[in-house]
């Protein structure tokens, strides 16, 4: 749950910053995908480390 939250956030940050840089809808797309596969695997890190340590 947390890695599909994290993804989907990083896709939006991904696209608004590619947008506020004036960037082509190609560039949007690209910033959306590069963002939200960095932050999927950082929602899945925290997820290892959160099932790892607490549970």
């Amino acid at each position: 749950m947390i890695v599909i939250v994290l993804a989907l956030i990083g896709a939006f940050l991904g696209g608004r910053t590619a947008a506020k840089r004036n960037g082509s809808k190609a560039d949007v797309a690209q910033y959306a995908v590069g963002y939200g596969i960095a932050f999927a695997i950082l929602g899945l890190i925290l997820t290892i480390a959160l099932d790892r340590f607490l549970i």
